[in-house]
């Protein structure tokens, strides 16, 4: 028998928030996931430290205590980057002797390093972003008193929500710019006045006020800074990783979509089994292809209007489809491997100590300087993952928006209106025209933004940081690319349906013969109503189409037509196939 691969769990399965927003997360050192991270970016759950983490930072701290109380006896010091020493090319200038120099310059890099510019990012980025940092400084190896983490977490769970610019970091040394202005509301001066402009922004009820109001609205001190505090607080790549990581997850989300509106073309368009057969793709042997096709079948499996499978001969010849939905399996594939790779990068990036130079009393006795000046900060396996997820969700829309040219095509849609308008008059109605023209545009944009960022660097500060990633731009380009797809995605699930009520009446079939799962996408999309409280339904002329694609592309972004499918699924039981036949394995498989 032909070996069976090892088949790719879907990254989403659709539903609610895994946890409910009162029922904490606990961070206690276990490792977290990317679900974690958008069940509390996202949906607004809390945050509890434990003691058992926050003593795993004491060592550190303790070994960094050690340095400053040899300092205050006037002892001589070594140089330790980011204590006694400026940052960057004056790092060697000089070491401080005075411990109060130490706390002054975490003070000192925050202010001057909150310089950004540009949009002010969604709430979910500096959330996801807050919680990355604090998982960074359990790690232990920062030198950060329990202040510091307490205070980000009483942030988080009380909703202060520093204004971040979307534009100012490299992606090393590390996230500056914009950790920068989340430390910049969390800190104050230990011995100035605490001047309110110089507190920086954040956003209460809707407005952006000053961080030192924003913190007493929300009953948080602010906090002076100590030691190192400063560096630990930017020196890393939570930004770009907070950013990446909702674009991973979402675009895991649109994947499962569209699965299912492809299939729901597929059915439209009165396309064939053979190119979703297990035969076919296990004789390739990637894991991720295998894995849609079986997928396809599933979402296909009663539909009267898919012609063959493996136990039925196609009634038309040559059973062949455009690729757009032929090759499904391929392309959704490979998007599906990659983003698996790209969630392991990003599930390790949450857990990373990431800032600079990381401390470590475990040392041997020989060593006396613990702390090591490395590069974690470096933020190219982040520049990478998004940029994969920029190409592979281009991709999708790409393959999409010829599968939406093709329902709209009276040549190529096998026996559907123009436009997919059942005019009285020819040429009195467009149709779903625009919705096709929106799709191309949205594409073209993708096409652009998926240039990898990563294969660019500017040096900087006078050339000791020679070579940065440019995770951030790279991180921003997946989320635009993101956004951009889902709407791609949600106008196929529109027009699909349209495309559905068509065939079923040129058939003069019930919506049963669409199978279970095309026909409870279709009823999930009937059952919705738009902003303007209007039904998203069949049309028979012109209407105002912009409410209908809003309200479908939220049904894919908030993953209501997965749920519904895979409950529907789940009450059928398993989509039934013969066994692959005999056979060698495909190389390496077995």
């Amino acid at each position: 028998m032909t070996a069976e691969l090892p088949l790719p769990e879907p990254l989403v399965r659709g539903g609610a928030p895994a946890a409910a927003a009162a029922d904490p997360f606990v961070l206690d050192g276990s490792r977290v996931t990317l679900s974690d991270l958008v069940d509390v970016a996202r949906h607004g759950r809390p945050v509890r430290v434990t003691a058992e983490a926050l003593k795993h930072t004491r060592p550190s701290a303790e070994w960094l205590g050690g340095v400053l109380d040899a300092m205050e006896r006037g002892e001589p010091v070594e140089p330790v980057y980011s204590v006694n020493t400026g940052f960057g090319s004056l790092a060697g200038r000089e070491a401080f002797t005075d411990p109060r120099d130490a706390a002054e310059l975490s003070r000192r890099l925050v202010i001057s390093n909150a310089s950004g510019v540009g949009t002010t990012v969604d709430a979910e980025v500096v959330r996801a972003t807050m919680l990355i940092r604090i998982v960074s400084l359990l790690q232990g190896h920062s030198a950060v008193g329990a202040a510091v983490i307490e205070t980000l977490v009483d942030m988080l769970n009380r909703g202060v929500l520093p204004a971040v610019p979307e534009y100012g970091s490299l992606g090393a040394s590390g996230d500056l710019i914009p950790l920068a202005h989340i430390a910049l509301v969390l800190c104050r001066p230990s011995d100035a006045e605490d001047d309110e402009r110089d507190s920086g922004e954040a956003v209460l009820d809707g407005r952006v006020v000053s961080g030192k109001e924003a913190m007493a609205a929300a009953d948080v001190p602010r906090i002076p800074l100590g030691a190192k505090d400063g560096l630990a607080l930017l020196n890393g790549t939570s930004f770009s990783c907070a950013q990446t990581a909702l674009a991973v997850h979402d675009a895991a989300n649109l994947l499962e979509h569209a699965h299912i509106t492809a299939a729901m073309s597929t059915v439209a368009l009165n396309g064939f089994g053979d190119a979703f057969i297990a035969d076919l793709h296990q004789a390739r042997g990637q894991a991720g292809q295998i894995a849609v096709a079986a997928r396809m079948r599933e979402l296909l499996a009663g539909s009267a209007f898919v012609d063959g499978d493996r136990d039925r001969d196609p009634g038309r010849q040559p059973p062949q489809d455009a690729y757009s939905l032929r090759c499904v399996p391929q392309v959704h594939g490979a998007v599906l491997d990659t983003l698996g790779f790209v969630t392991g990068i990003i599930e390790n990036e949450i857990n990373a100590a990431t800032d600079n130079p990381l401390i470590f009393p475990g040392l041997p006795a020989t060593r006396r300087l613990k702390a090591v000046s490395g590069g974690n900060f470096h933020a190219e396996y982040v520049a990478f993952a998004a940029d994969f997820v920029s190409i592979v969700v281009t991709e999708v829309g790409s393959i999409a928006e010829r599968r939406l040219f093709r329902l709209d095509d009276g040549t190529l849609n096998r026996g559907l209106p123009d436009m997919l308008v059942p005019s009285r008059t020819i040429g009195l109605d467009c149709g779903y025209m625009l919705p096709q023209y929106l799709a191309a545009a949205l594409v073209s944009d993708c096409k652009t933004l998926a240039h990898p960022d990563s294969v660019d660097s500017i040096p900087t500060s006078a050339n000791q940081e020679d070579h940065v990633s440019m995770a951030n731009n790279a991180g921003r380009h997946a989320r635009t690319v993101v956004r951009n797809i889902e709407n791609v995605i949600g106008i196929e699930l529109l027009m699909a349906a349209q495309a559905l009520d068509l065939r079923l009446e040129a058939a003069g079939a019930e919506p049963s013969a669409l199978g279970p799962a095309t026909r409870t996408a279709w009823e999930t999309v009937r059952a919705a109503r738009s902003g303007d409280g209007r039904p998203v339904d069949r049309t028979e002329r012109d209407v105002v189409l912009y409410p209908r694609v809003r309200r479908a592309v939220e049904l894919v972004h908030d993953g209501d037509v997965l749920t519904a499918v895979n409950a529907r699924l789940a009450q059928q039981g398993p989509a039934q196939e013969g066994p692959a036949q005999e056979g060698p394995a495909p190389e390496g498989t077995a």
